[in-house]
């Protein structure tokens, strides 16, 4: 009922004008509801079951639409904590600011208000009412609850009709009469949830969402276009035309801010909190009258307040919202990381694909929400689970039947120049895009024609995240064990452990299938691991025609496959938000520079919030808890900031070293000379192992090294140009020229350097059309182990490309162990860590076939005799491998003549297979020495004429 009318005033007509209020006029009992409007409040149910879900920030509506904005049944209160009075610059003098504190379930946040936006609110109302009186309700979408309450419970108490500057003295029952009538309305769904309510609270869709940690901040503010720092998307003038001020939703969370399109919803940018945060207040700062400057290494947003006083509390506010909960982003970390030391992480190792793979599968299954991938190169068509009956496990159909179920997956791919790399992501991008709306994929970049992405990465729910040097997943990153050579291994035949020795070729027809028929093969009855271009040999061909999947391009009756060995790791929760921070980094970084990816087709993606990280709706089985550390090497092209936290850990884990390195990595290409190699890491081995000689301690470094470069050439004419290159680098690293560490530790101790060091690699053997074959086992491997309480696992290689930062974009993780058990160290006791321990001594298991020598004991890394018997074996095998295959590359072919002549003469493989098998079981593992002598008397860098001399030794190195 409204305010009553004296007993001889006319009455009016209802006129617009005298439909909606105006002034001071605030009775509260104008707004009165019908019984049938009041919402009902559940009793007795946990409000956080009914918050709103993660996936709500990929449905954002118009502000003006209504949207749920809280959770049903949720009640929500306010409270008048209290006033500040202050003076006013304008006619009215003294101004009074109420804070306003407002609980909503656990989420709890404050607003201040002057008097007058009551008022404003009070006739915003009013207006909606009478409206809604007008027009049909049903026009609208309002529901009636179907509870009613008594109409005495339905009674709202008057608003004081003058503003608080007036006379009244009673500054308590005012606040009080302003709590009463606030928590009267929100009550009721009909105000509640009407958009100026909304404004009025400061509330929206993503204010109420528990991954996204507190309440925060949000308003209505003006921002001012650019102050973008990449090149090309801001204008370098400063005067008012080269920018232009926009009226716009502000979010701010604990460790990012986001402002919204006030007419659609959408999010228009994201802007991640970075060491680069600082948030300054007045104009000289932000060259605009009540102005607050939001830096970070991304961008400077300015926004545009009502006051200087309101300016003021943005900028507090936000400072106090980043240092607190997303404090760990706003500085840098040790190793100059932007992510901290995670302590009770829960890690598993994996080593060779079949068991990562089988998780990845596992977790892709568990997703509820998002899946990120990024990747180097990825084939949709994989299976991730070997061998194959049906497409159950293939990740294209695995990701579409997430998606059809409401999950987001994002795919961020390298966008390869063609004429270079024939990796092919246009057509993994068009392959995903067309499976479902819900799966999104980016590629970049298109500018930079040197470096690549080259961090492989998928991150499920933002809970647990896996990364490694699997090309995740390409055909020959499916390896499941380091010796299968053959076609394929029939099903009936293979032994259970996957490690075992191989069984005799047997044939096999995969289906053909083109780009017109990307689908499935009948597998109802396959019985082999390798589908099409699974069976790879990268040395005798280069993959090809990469859309037409299940089709072979090379001969199985004649090339054996080349094995792929290679180091994994899944994280949970910390590091996995960690990991996926990355990833939503990258992902928002290519929206913004790419025009193309503008769209709102392609989502802004948000970080969740570290408060709720110790949430994990589930976990992967043989985890072992460790303090985890994420790092990475990025730079302004690839993720729009310069870090390279993957060298400063190597370089301060090989320097804090005790007693022994063990590193696997595809590339080792390092010790600077200030100009063409940059990298220490060569240069940390050498100053540690001079050390130890110094103190007369014992200490090891064991090098795995994959024995040929990965790419296509004929080794047997000296391996092409591509090839020689990386040997050239790689040799100078290690035994050639006066920055090789070889040459200085001879220079040192003279030959004391094999007591030190073990330079090694990976061969194996099987049997291919009736006679036995050989193939190095190629080391992808990108890992460090030191003391068996340190491990580095991730994409990046020892070499200049992935370290330095400016070049290619890499990640990896530093795990330290924190659950020691007994173990030994140089004869005597020592507590290893479980986790570093367990990966060590599986991997030691399998390159010195511990399978067959149960009493090989492989607790001590370091003791002579452990050290000796790494030397005989290495040294064993790889005479064995030489007297049987001739292989290559081999110490016996120091130039490219010895090297003819070598390859002229028949092995005993092909002259006597009988005799050459006999002679094969003395093979011990996998270890055999690396040939450091092989073609050292020729010049391996590519002739000047050729494509390879042309380009820029960075390229290799």
């Amino acid at each position: 009922m409204g305010p009553l009318r004296p007993p001889h005033a006319p009455r009016m007509a209802a006129t617009p004008d005298s439909l909606f209020p105006s002034g001071g006029d605030l009775d509260s009992s104008q707004l009165q509801m019908e019984p049938d409007e009041v919402d009902t409040l559940r009793e007795g149910e946990d409000p956080a079951d009914r918050m709103h879900p993660f996936l709500a920030i990929y449905d954002l509506q118009p502000l003006k639409m209504h949207p749920l904005v809280f959770a049903p049944g949720v009640p929500i209160t306010a409270q008048v904590v209290g006033t500040e009075r202050y003076t006013s610059g304008s006619k009215v003098g003294t101004c009074t600011l109420y804070s306003v504190r407002l609980t909503h379930g656990a989420f709890t946040w404050t607003t201040k208000k002057k008097f007058r936006h009551f008022q404003e609110l009070h006739r915003d109302l009013l207006r909606h009412k009478v409206l809604m009186t007008l027009l049909p309700l049903a026009r609208f979408g309002v529901a009636h609850p179907p509870a009613r309450e008594a109409a005495a419970d339905r009674e709202i108490p008057s608003l004081p009709r003058v503003g608080p500057e007036g006379s009244t003295r009673h500054a308590s029952s005012k606040q009080k009469y302003l709590e009463n009538y606030l928590n009267r309305l929100l009550t009721m769904s009909f105000y509640r949830n009407y958009h100026a309510m909304t404004e009025f609270l400061e509330v929206s869709r993503l204010s109420f969402i528990p991954d996204l940690g507190s309440k925060g901040l949000e308003g209505v503010i003006r921002k001012r276009s650019g102050g973008h720092r990449v090149p090309g998307l801001t204008c370098c003038g400063r005067d008012q035309v080269c920018y232009r001020w926009s009226k716009r939703w502000l979010v701010v969370k604990d460790s990012f801010l986001l402002y919204m399109c006030l007419e659609t919803g959408s999010i228009s940018f994201v802007q991640l909190f970075d060491p680069g945060f600082e948030v300054q207040v007045g104009k000289r700062s932000t060259e605009a009258r009540y102005g607050v400057r939001i830096d970070t290494s991304h961008r400077s947003l300015i926004l545009k307040c009502g006051s200087y006083r309101q300016a003021r509390w943005w900028g507090q506010e936000i400072t106090e919202l980043a240092q607190g909960p997303g404090r760990d982003f706003i500085q840098l970390h040790r190793h100059d990381s932007y992510a901290p030391p995670r302590p009770a992480t829960l890690a598993r190792w994996f080593v060779n694909g079949a068991g990562y793979f089988a998780a990845v599968a596992d977790a892709i299954l568990q997703a509820q929400e998002e899946i990120f991938i990024t990747d180097w190169w990825l084939s949709p068509e994989i299976y991730l689970k070997r061998p194959a009956h049906s497409d159950d496990w293939r990740l294209d159909i695995m990701l579409k039947k997430k998606a059809e179920e409401g999950v987001r997956v994002s795919v961020l791919l390298f966008k390869e120049v063609e004429l270079a790399l024939g990796i092919n992501s246009g057509y993994s991008k068009r392959a995903l895009m067309l499976l479902h709306p819900n799966i999104k994929v980016m590629r970049h970049p298109d500018q930079v024609t040197l470096w690549a992405h080259h961090e492989k990465l998928l991150v499920v729910d933002q809970v647990v995240a896996f990364l490694g040097g699997w090309t995740s997943p390409t055909a020959a990153g499916m390896t499941y064990t380091t010796d299968s050579l053959t076609s394929g291994t029939p099903l009936n035949l293979l032994p259970h452990s996957l490690d075992a020795h191989l069984v005799p070729l047997q044939s096999f027809q995969p289906p053909t299938l083109g780009l017109d028929c990307p689908g499935t093969p009948d597998l109802s009855q396959n019985r082999f691991f390798w589908l099409g271009k699974d069976y790879s040999n990268l040395i005798v061909k280069d993959w090809v025609q990469l859309d037409r999947p299940f089709e072979d391009f090379i001969d199985r009756e004649t090339t054996p496959r080349m094995p792929w060995r290679d180091i994994g790791v899944a994280v949970h929760g910390l590091p996995a938000r960690d990991l996926a921070r990355h990833f939503i980094q990258r992902w928002n970084f290519t929206k913004t520079t790419k025009a193309k990816y503008k769209i709102p087709m392609y989502p802004y993606l948000l970080p969740k919030s570290t408060s709720t990280a110790d949430q994990l709706p589930f976990t992967l089985p043989g985890g072992q808890c460790a303090t985890v550390q994420v790092l990475r090497s990025v730079d302004r092209w690839s993720a729009g900031t310069l870090e390279s936290s993957i060298l400063n850990a190597y370089l301060h884990t090989i320097r804090e070293s005790q007693h022994f390195l063990y590193i696997e990595n595809q590339f080792f290409i390092s010790c600077s000379d200030g100009r063409t190699v940059l990298n220490k890491v060569g240069d940390e081995i050498v100053d540690r192992i001079l050390k130890a000689h110094k103190l007369g301690q014992c200490f090891r470094v064991y090098v795995l090294l994959p024995l040929l470069p990965g790419f296509e050439g004929d080794i047997t004419t000296g391996g092409g140009n591509s090839i020689q290159a990386i040997l050239h680098f790689t040799y100078r690293t290690l035994c050639r020229g006066e920055y090789s560490i070889l040459h200085r530790l001879k220079a040192a101790m003279g030959t004391a350097w094999r007591d030190y060091m073990s330079i090694c690699g990976l061969r194996t053997h099987g049997e291919l059309g009736g006679h036995p074959v050989s193939e190095l086992i190629y080391i992808h491997s990108k890992m460090l182990i030191a003391d068996d309480r340190t491990v580095i696992i991730g994409s990046a290689n020892i070499n200049d490309r992935s370290l330095l930062g400016k070049r290619d974009s890499e990640l990896a993780v530093l795990i330290e162990d924190t659950e020691m058990e007994p173990s030994l160290m140089d004869g005597a006791e020592y507590q290893a860590g479980r986790f570093a321990l367990s990966l060590r001594k599986h991997c030691f298991s399998v390159i010195l076939g511990a399978d067959a020598r149960p009493d090989l004991d492989l607790r001590d890394p370091v003791c002579d005799d452990f050290f000796q018997l790494w030397q005989n074996t290495a040294e064993s095998n790889a005479n064995i491998y030489e007297q049987i295959f001739r292989c290559l590359p081999s110490n016996a072919t120091r130039s490219l003549r010895a090297l003819r002549e070598y390859v002229a003469v028949e092995s005993l493989a092909t002259v006597s297979p009988p005799l050459a098998t006999s002679e094969l079981t003395q093979v011990q593992g996998h270890l055999v020495h690396f040939p450091l002598k092989f073609l050292e008397d020729e010049s391996l860098l590519p002739p000047l004429g050729s494509k390879e001399g042309v380009m820029p030794l960075e390229v290799w190195t």
